[in-house]
């Protein structure tokens, strides 16, 4: 899996990038096709921060989380989290799916 972090209005520093990767790297033990994963981090308006991770998955529109506040290590712990939550729903979706034509 490929993971890309990039910034806008902001430059990403070693730690911002460690910290990122080491969160988005837990994302394939919820779903396992992931592709590629985009943290793209965006300094807003002075004291704000914009998180938005894109996860690109095989055969299926990406999934993308966007989270704003005011700490940015926080922002991203919440957008991992809800793409954590969107892609474990998606793949209880196709295990059910499965089971209920087969």
């Amino acid at each position: 899996m490929d993971v890309t972090v990039s910034g806008r209005h902001i430059e990403i520093t070693p730690a911002i990038r460690e910290y990122a990767s080491g969160k988005v790297a837990k994302l394939p033990r919820y779903f396992d096709r992931l592709q590629s994963v985009d943290v793209v981090t965006d300094k807003t308006d002075h004291p704000s921060y914009e998180v938005e991770i894109i996860a690109k998955v095989d055969r299926i529109d990406p999934f993308v989380a966007k989270v704003e506040g005011q700490d940015l290590y926080a922002c991203i712990d919440d957008a991992v989290a809800k793409l954590e939550r969107r892609l474990s729903d998606h793949k209880g979706r196709l295990h059910n799916r499965k089971r209920m034509t087969g």
